[in-house]
């Protein structure tokens, strides 16, 4: 037989077992949409969570106070440990020689009032640099002046959503808020920004560190961050940076250092192994599929048998009806694989109209692979069904008799 003739039978049997082929195509498209739409969701949310670690830039090193081998567990979140950082050692790291910029961090949340209105609210205490490191930006008014760290002033810069609540359409510039029971004064208004790092920096309050210490009452660091001047040098950087902690805190190596490499080849080693085990979870679905496949195929063969016995009446050699039987389940895995692919792709574009945040984009490999995962099931499942087909004599086949024996 020629292949326009094998594609042309094939068709006609298709079209003529419509309920068949339509339960086929459905199992084999939900399986690559799963497929698809897991591993999209897998690496919408690697990129969303390595863009939110790249704001920071890849010259930046973050000191937090205390030592997993020290401790015993991971370092303090509040930036108490029993020797916490300070502003003496943020001015010491400021100093050295591969130190470009040095941003001390202090964090908490206090009550934000305005003519009567009140907001509790993420407040930052940091300096100018903060903003250079962080690559934040104002949409009205000035950052944080040039200042000691160890020096204060009664001045923010606040969010944006924050600036809407507490002002409205009032101009927030100039004006005096209370936070906790200080009064500061609105210096700058943050661009809209989102959240970063689980802070949301629109309804955000930045102050001078040495106020924030005030407010809070703690002399201990949150966290320190660190510019590195050249990239290159980043390694030889924190070894310093450690060295002289150590030499500071009476020779006990009691801070880690992170760099912004490590954490993303971490982070996105962890969000790998996710994405593939969903996509394993979504593939057991196109098994599945391969069992029906084979299910129906054997149906197919003992309903078929006089059909079969035709055909090889006519010359049709045990090869050839091999090769209709697999060239049938291969065409409809291949037709339905790809309208799974074409409905992924509907259903992802919709989901990044609303999700303008989180974009959902299926990776190529998992595009290959589950259309080749499902010709590769639908071929393997259906090769019982059509060698049992290509096996059955001629004269028995015309009579019908595997067709009673299977009944």
């Amino acid at each position: 037989m020629l292949w326009s003739d094998i594609v042309s039978f094939i068709t006609q049997v298709l079209s003529r077992h419509r309920f068949r082929t339509i339960v086929l195509w459905v199992a084999i498209a939900i399986g690559v949409v799963a497929v698809n739409l897991l591993t999209a969701l897998g690496e919408g949310a690697k990129s969303f969570v390595l863009e939110e670690f790249n704001v920071l830039g890849r010259n930046t090193l973050i000191i937090l106070p205390g030592k997993k081998e020290t401790t015993g567990g991971m370092p303090p979140l509040t930036g108490e440990s029993p020797r916490p950082l300070t502003l003496e050692d943020a001015q010491f790291v400021s100093r050295l020689s591969g130190v470009k910029s040095v941003a001390p961090i202090v964090v908490g949340n206090l009550e934000a009032s305005y003519a009567g209105k009140i907001r509790e609210a993420l407040t930052i205490g940091s300096s100018r640099d903060f903003f250079i490191i962080r690559q934040l930006s104002v949409a009205q008014g000035n950052i944080l002046p040039e200042l000691d760290l160890d020096k204060g002033e009664a001045v923010c810069v606040i969010g944006n959503q924050l600036q809407k609540e507490l002002f409205g359409q009032q101009s927030s510039l100039g004006q005096r808020i209370r936070i906790g029971d200080t009064r500061f004064r609105v210096i700058g208004v943050l661009k809209k920004g989102g959240t970063s790092f689980g802070f949301d920096m629109d309804d955000v309050i930045i102050v001078p560190v040495a106020n924030a210490q005030s407010l809070f009452n703690v002399d201990g660091l949150f966290r320190l961050f660190a510019e590195v001047r050249v990239y290159q040098q980043l390694d030889t950087v924190k070894r310093a940076i450690v060295d002289l902690l150590t030499e500071r805190h009476e020779g006990e190596e009691d801070v880690t250092v992170i760099s912004q490499d490590a954490m993303l080849s971490s982070v996105q080693e962890i969000l790998d192994i996710l994405t593939i085990a969903v996509a394993g979870i979504a593939a057991i679905s196109m098994l599945v599929a391969g069992i029906l496949i084979m299910n129906m195929m054997m149906i197919t063969v003992s309903q078929r048998v006089k059909e079969i016995g035709l055909l090889k009446a006519m010359g049709a050699t045990s090869s050839t009806v091999r090769t209709l039987f697999l060239c049938e389940a291969g065409l409809i895995a291949i037709v339905s694989s790809l309208s799974g692919l074409l409905l992924s792709h509907v259903i992802t574009s919709i989901a990044n109209l609303y999700f303008t945040d989180l974009q959902f984009y299926p990776p190529w490999w998992a595009q290959v692979g589950s259309i080749v995962l499902a010709v590769v099931f639908a071929l393997l499942f259906s090769w019982l069904p059509a060698q049992r087909a290509s096996t059955l004599s001629p004269v028995e086949a015309l009579q019908g008799k595997q067709q009673k024996e299977t009944t």
